[in-house]
């Protein structure tokens, strides 16, 4: 979040030596659990526009950034100067339908009666276990069969996590604001555990700073029968057994999920709630022994993560095929993040970088202790460039919403076009079919698999045959290890493989990535969108024996553009930005990879947006916006 690759030879390693820090603190408190839950999804509500229809803070609760000025020590981590946008060549393009749809815009505005926001991006999280697919997306969560069919209604989170509805439509009493869904299928316990950020608000919808970091675990293998929850607190302003950061009450945004033999881990951005500042990743680790007992639970915080001056930014945490953890130092969890993101949170004024940093944290085993004792290194890794990506095109096509917005024609009285069913005034410039974000350079899902490190990252890329920079795929294949003498660890890692995805005339955004424990093949996930596809859902295959990826393969072709609120000025001011996801997923089960992405799923014009019910094209869509999931299961 382009399709050909630059490749390094199987032993043609970049070795890196002894650069490594500790994390700057660990801080454990005990929490209890807040309850329990299960699933009872209340029917869908009707189509209608009923105001408000979204968080007009939405985007201003992700926190502001300072930007973070480059220290002397972080010159080993910065380019001098921004690094250009790598250039590759173009892989084919396959379609090979298959699959199901998940779930959908539609679903998530009218779940629990219709009680909801309308929310944009679409946050996907998957886990996949004992037979079940769990999907969450923003605030609803489905169970499927393993052959898609749907074993529940569309459960908003709201009312699943115990929060009144996201907004009461009869009263205007707005409840907890629940965002960023992960999922974690534990295969050797049989757990399925879901985590979301969740935002408190009063009863006018307004962030008061606190916030927490909302885990529900299954109290069987059975993800439809009843949950426990833990609520772990985290804008460390030293309430509620928090530490007390920087400029905080501080929100915890972006979590990502990842486990070893020993527990589970959570990592989040922190930035200041109500003023400037970013003070790196967060690390919360979950010892497994006591988060499925239900009762009492450590959570040991490793806190303002830093490498070679710099603040720690979306450390992504690994997830690993059954039985197969490190087992050195007592048990270590491995993670991956990258240097660049937008230079704000960084202090890479550049925007582009060409090091990686691999984490580990060990000690794991002690987690469950009176007093945990982990400890948190890392180390540098010199890697192929990545810069920051540019906006997604989309291939032409209707865009009801946005057309709305244009119309000046009188179908509502005189002077009243389409647009007065969505704002007060005519807009005073008109709409364009938009163009998504395509995130930026942070890394995204991280894959453990013998040994071996797999991670991506969004970066911009310059595909022969093509003359726009565009969107793609940077990924590593990493091999770190540790020599531990005492308390201390000497790290070092090797890129053995690394090379870029992209596609000439399209963009290739939001990739994850998993690879089986068999023979090491494995299976990139992401969306595909440009000239040549609406927003699509794809995927390649990997095959670590080669370190190559094979064709871009369309599992589900896109319909028509995505038309979403985010994309248009009149409803979220000038400029807008397009939200397209934050988050796929890519989980083994077995042989198989199950992936998930987001893509569209409908087209429609604007009269037919028009005909009765309002903004719904025949109940293929809601008012406001148009994305849907989909859900695919490959054997590599």
């Amino acid at each position: 979040m382009k399709t050909s690759r630059f490749l390094m030879p199987l032993f043609a390693a970049i070795l890196v030596g002894a650069v490594w820090v500790s994390a700057a603190a660990a801080d454990t408190r005990t929490i209890s659990s807040s309850g329990t839950a299960h699933l009872a999804p209340a029917a869908l509500g009707q189509d209608a526009i009923q105001q408000p229809e979204f968080l007009q803070q939405e985007e201003e609760a992700n926190g502001t950034p300072f930007p973070n000025k480059p220290l002397g020590r972080q010159k080993k981590l910065f380019p001098g100067q921004t690094l250009p946008a790598p250039s590759i060549a173009s892989s084919g393009v396959a379609a090979a339908a298959a699959g199901f749809d998940g779930l959908n815009f539609r679903q998530q505005r009218l779940a629990n009666g219709g009680n909801q926001f309308s929310v944009e991006p679409p946050d996907q999280a998957l886990c996949v276990g004992n037979g079940f697919v769990v999907e969450a997306v923003n605030t609803v969560l489905r169970v499927y069969s393993a052959t898609g069919t749907a074993l529940t209604g569309v459960q908003d989170l709201n009312t699943f996590y115990g929060y009144p509805p996201q907004i009461d439509r009869a009263t205007g009493v707005q409840g907890a604001f629940i965002t960023d869904p992960v999922c974690y299928f534990d295969p050797e316990h049989s757990r399925f555990v879901l985590v979301v950020l969740t935002l408190d608000v009063n009863d006018a919808g307004d962030n008061t700073g606190g916030n927490h970091l909302d885990v529900a675990v299954s109290n069987t293998g059975d993800p439809t029968g009843t949950w426990s929850i833990y609520k772990i607190q985290v804008a460390d302003d030293g309430s509620a057994g928090t530490p007390k950061h920087h400029n905080c009450p501080c929100i915890g945004d972006y979590p990502h999920i990842g486990a070893d033999a020993n527990g589970v881990y959570l990592t989040t951005n922190e930035y200041s709630f109500f003023g400037t500042g970013f003070n790196g990743s967060q690390l919360y680790a979950l010892p497994k022994a006591q988060l499925y007992s239900g009762g009492s639970l450590n959570v040991t915080q490793i806190e303002n993560t830093r490498v070679s001056g710099s603040p720690g930014f979306t450390l992504a945490p690994a997830t690993s095929n059954p039985g197969d953890y490190d087992q050195a130092g007592n048990g270590t969890e491995w993670f991956l993040s990258t240097v660049a993101g937008d230079g704000s949170e960084t202090g890479n004024p550049t925007g582009s970088a060409n090091k990686i940093v691999a984490w580990a944290l060990r000690n794991t085993a002690s987690l469950a202790d009176k007093n945990p004792k982990p400890r948190l290194d890392s180390v540098i890794a010199d890697s192929e460039s990545y810069v920051f990506p540019p906006a997604s095109n989309q291939k032409p096509g209707p865009f009801p919403l946005g057309q709305c917005l244009n119309d000046t024609s009188n179908l509502f009285g005189p002077g009243l076009g389409c647009w007065a069913l969505l704002v007060d005034a005519q807009p005073a410039s008109p709409e364009v079919e938009s163009s998504p974000d395509s995130s930026d350079t942070r890394e995204f899902q991280v894959w453990y698999r013998q040994g071996h490190l797999y991670g991506s990252a969004g970066t911009g890329v310059n595909v022969s045959g093509d003359n726009t920079t565009r969107a793609g795929v940077a990924w590593w294949e990493v091999v770190p290890t540790q020599r531990i003498t005492g308390a201390a660890a000497h790290l070092s890692a090797a890129i053995v493989h690394q090379g870029y995805i992209g596609v000439a005339g399209n963009n290739v955004t939001y990739p994850a990535w998993a690879v089986r424990a068999s023979d090491g093949k494995g299976v990139m996930a992401f969306t595909v969108m440009g000239n040549d596809h609406y927003p699509s859902a794809g995927y390649a295959v990997y095959d670590s024996s080669t370190g190559t990826f094979g064709n871009v393969t369309i599992a589900a072709e896109g319909l028509g553009p995505d038309d979403g609120f985010t994309g248009y000025k009149a409803l979220v001011g000038d400029p807008p930005r397009p939200r397209w996801g934050d988050y796929g997923a890519a989980v083994t089960d077995g042989d198989s990879v199950w992936i998930a992405s987001e893509y569209i799923a409908q087209t429609c014009t604007l009269a037919q947006w028009l005909t009765a019910p309002i903004g719904s094209c025949g109940g293929t869509r809601a008012t406001l916006g148009n994305w849907a999931t989909h859900i695919t299961k490959v054997t590599p």
